[in-house]
């Protein structure tokens, strides 16, 4: 995998994250305490992943060298 396909990742993680943060805005303001917990480790999670990819596309190299065989 390289460094773009890492940084993708991570982008999408980030939304998901975002997304279940709010879910669990929403479910808080909608006093359903039930819901609340579930979505924040969900977005937790989603933020760990993010943050996961990010490090391993900051710790590659920008540009890839291709070698002939």
């Amino acid at each position: 995998m390289d460094r773009t396909k890492h940084l993708k990742l991570a982008d999408e993680a980030v939304c998901r994250a975002e997304r279940f943060a709010g879910d669990a805005e929403d479910a808080l303001k909608n006093h359903e305490p039930h819901k609340v917990a579930p979505l924040a480790t969900l977005g937790a999670l989603y933020a760990d992943i993010a943050r996961t990819h990010a490090a391993i596309a900051k710790a590659m190299p920008e540009k890839t060298e291709t070698t002939d065989a």
